[in-house]
C-alpha cells in the first residue's frame, strides 16, 4: 500500500527532476498526453496546465494514489486510470508519454520502453527519468540487512527496486532511424530540512521501503524500521542547516520523427 501523504512530504525535491525532464519535451500542441505511474497526480496537473488543449491521462497501479489524484482533479481533467503501466494501452496514438521515477520498479523495463516508443504518434515524445542510487547508503543498508540471519527469510519475497542503468544504456537501446534520443544524468544534493531528526528515513518510508513493508507483519516492520533508522541516521548525519542527501537521476527524452516508416504504420492501439 502506498501512502500519498508520506510520498509528498518531500514533494519539492521529488518534483524537481520532473521539471528538468519535461523542459526537454518540445511538443507544442499535443492532443493526447499520458503520465505513466502518475502517483498522487500533482505532476499530472502540471502537464494539463502546460498543454490545456490536450487530453491528459494519469495511470497508476496504486488505488491509494489514484484516489488521491482523482480527488484533486478539476472537473475530470486530468483523467486518472487505475492500471499497471506494463498492461496499459492508449486509446489512440499518444503525442507525449511521460514516466517519472517509476521504471525502477519494473523488471525488464527495456522491452517496455521499446514498445512505448513504437506507440508514439508521428512527431511524438517519450520522456522518462529514474533514480540511480543503488550504491548509496540508504539502499545498501537494506541489502545488508536483508542478507542477515534475522531478516533473510522474512525478506525473501521482497521485490526491492532496481534503479537506473547509465544514460548510454538507454541511448543505445532507443536510438535508431526515425528517432532522436537525448540521455543524461544529474546528481542533486538535496538539503533535507523537513522529516525531523532522521529525514532520509522519512524519505525512504515514502518509496524505497514499500517492498519491505509489503512482506513484513506489523511487529516485524516496526523492528526493521528501528534498526534501519539507526543505521541511516549514522550514515546521514544532520548538519546545522539540514541533512545532505545526494541523489543521482538518469534522464532520457526520445522524439519520434514526424514521418512514420512503413514498419511503424501497422501498430495497433
Amino acid at each position: 500500500m502506498w501512502d500519498a501523504q508520506q510520498y509528498l512530504r518531500f514533494g519539492g525535491e521529488r518534483a524537481r527532476p520532473f521539471f528538468d525532464l519535461i523542459a526537454r519535451i518540445g511538443a507544442t500542441g499535443p492532443g493526447y498526453v499520458a503520465d505513466l505511474g502518475c502517483g498522487p497526480g500533482n505532476l499530472t496537473q502540471v502537464l494539463a496546465a502546460r498543454w490545456p488543449g490536450a487530453e491528459v491521462t494519469g495511470v497508476d497501479n496504486s488505488a491509494e494514489m489514484i484516489a488521491a489524484a482523482a480527488s484533486a482533479s478539476d472537473g475530470g481533467r486530468p483523467r486518472f486510470v487505475l492500471a499497471d503501466i506494463r498492461d496499459w494501452r492508449p486509446e489512440r496514438q499518444p503525442d507525449v508519454l511521460v514516466c517519472n521515477a517509476v521504471l525502477q520498479w519494473v523488471p525488464d523495463h527495456h522491452d517496455l520502453l521499446l514498445r512505448w516508443a513504437d506507440l508514439l504518434a508521428p512527431g511524438g515524445w517519450l520522456a522518462f527519468q529514474l533514480p540511480g542510487n543503488f550504491d548509496q547508503p540508504y539502499h545498501a543498508i537494506i541489502r545488508d540487512m536483508a542478507d542477515t540471519a534475522r531478516w533473510r527469510a522474512p525478506l525473501e519475497r521482497a521485490e526491492l527496486n532496481r534503479q537506473a542503468g547509465d544514460p548510454e544504456e538507454y541511448a543505445e537501446l532507443l536510438a535508431r532511424p526515425g528517432y532522436d534520443v537525448d540521455a543524461w544524468e544529474t546528481s542533486y544534493v538535496h538539503i533535507l530540512a523537513a522529516g525531523g531528526e532522521n529525514p532520509v528515513l522519512e524519505w525512504a518510508k515514502g518509496t524505497t521501503l514499500r517492498p519491505v513493508f509489503a512482506v513484513l507483519d506489523e511487529e516485524q516492520a516496526a523492528a526493521f524500521l528501528h534498526e534501519y533508522g539507526e543505521r541511516v541516521r549514522e550514515a546521514y548525519k544532520p548538519r546545522t542547516f539540514g541533512t545532505m542527501f545526494p541523489f543521482r537521476r538518469v534522464f532520457t527524452v526520445l522524439h519520434r520523427h514526424a514521418d512514420p516508416s512503413p514498419r511503424e504504420s501497422g501498430n495497433s492501439y
